[in-house]
């Protein structure tokens, strides 16, 4: 004897039993975690500048740099907890990217350099990597007829 059960019962219980998100607590946290990562960036900016570095070198060390902290971080299992906590706010910045490579990689490690580290590195970031290289080469290209 087969229990049926309609669609709209069944949405009826998976709400009472999902629970309810804290959307504001959540966006308040993202929003202050994402400009913090983004203030770190500006401060390591105006230091280069400081320092009489060229623009183009000085963002490109602002980058370098929270790549570096970002993977740092996630080596060390902080920025895993950061990303918890603050959710897209974290996951935005060229930071998640960085995380986004490193987690996969760790997480793997054990199947050796090759086969473990290096076929499992791109598996969350390299959809993004083809989707938006293969964007920008189909978008300068309709930009070079117009």
């Amino acid at each position: 004897m087969e229990n049926k059960i309609t669609p709209q019962e069944y949405e009826e219980y998976v709400e009472k039993k999902s629970p309810n998100s804290p959307i504001l607590k959540n966006c308040f946290n993202a929003f202050w975690v994402g400009g913090l990562i983004c203030t770190i960036g500006q401060f390591i900016l105006e230091y280069c500048k400081y320092i009489n570095l060229d623009t183009q070198i000085s963002y490109t060390v602002v980058s370098v740099v929270l790549i570096f902290l970002s993977a740092f971080l996630t080596a060390l299992n902080i920025f895993n907890k950061i990303g918890k906590f603050a959710g897209a706010g974290s996951l935005v910045p060229i930071t998640g990217f960085a995380n986004s490579i490193v987690s996969p990689a760790m997480e793997y490690k054990s199947e050796g350099y090759v086969l473990g580290v290096g076929a499992k590195m791109f598996t969350v970031a390299g959809p993004v990597l083809v989707y938006g290289i293969s964007t920008s080469v189909i978008v300068g290209i309709i930009y070079s007829f117009f």
